[in-house]
C-alpha cells in the first residue's frame, strides 16, 4: 500500500461519544487516514455495496464494526460482509462493550479478524485506537482494495 495515500476506515458506530473518540484517537496516528461513519448496521452495508447516496465512495481498507447497532445488528453486518465475494477481504474489527463469550465466538466464526471490548475509561478507549491502528494500519499487509 502507497503509505503517500490515506487509508479508509469505515467504523460502524451509533454512539456519538465513541465516534467522537475514535475520531481523536485516529488524528493523532502517523498514517494517513480517512474517517468514513455510518450510524447503522443498514447504512454500513449500504456503502460497502456503493448504493444511493455511497455509489461514489471508494471500498475501505479496514472496518471498525460495533456489534450493538439500531436498524441491522452488528452480527448480521458482519455475516453479510464474509459472505459477499466482493467484501470479505475487508479486514474486520469488532469494537464494541460487549464481553459476552458468545459474542466472540459467534464473531470469530462469522470470519471477524479481531474482536476488541471497548473500555469504559476514557485513556484506555484512546490507547485501544491507536493500537488498533498501529497493527492494522502499519505492521499489517492488507489486500489490495479497489479505490474508486
Amino acid at each position: 500500500m502507497n503509505p503517500v495515500n490515506p487509508i479508509d476506515i469505515l467504523l460502524v458506530e451509533d454512539s456519538p461519544a465513541d465516534v467522537r473518540l475514535t475520531r481523536e484517537a485516529l488524528k493523532e496516528a502517523k498514517v494517513l487516514n480517512t474517517l468514513h461513519i455510518v450510524e447503522d448496521g443498514v447504512a454500513a452495508l449500504a456503502f460497502l455495496r456503493k448504493e444511493g447516496q455511497y455509489a461514489l465512495r471508494s471500498s475501505p481498507d479496514l472496518i471498525l464494526l460495533d456489534l450493538n447497532l439500531p436498524k441491522k445488528d452488528g452480527r448480521e453486518v458482519l455475516a453479510e460482509i464474509k459472505q459477499d465475494e466482493s467484501l470479505k477481504r475487508i479486514p474486520v474489527v469488532v469494537l464494541t462493550t460487549s464481553r459476552a463469550e458468545e459474542d466472540v465466538v459467534r464473531s470469530y466464526n462469522l470470519h471477524a479478524n479481531a474482536y476488541v471490548t471497548k473500555p469504559v475509561d476514557l485513556k484506555q478507549f484512546l490507547e485501544v485506537i491507536r493500537a488498533i491502528e498501529a497493527f492494522w494500519l502499519a505492521v499489517v499487509t492488507l489486500p489490495p482494495g479497489e479505490k474508486a
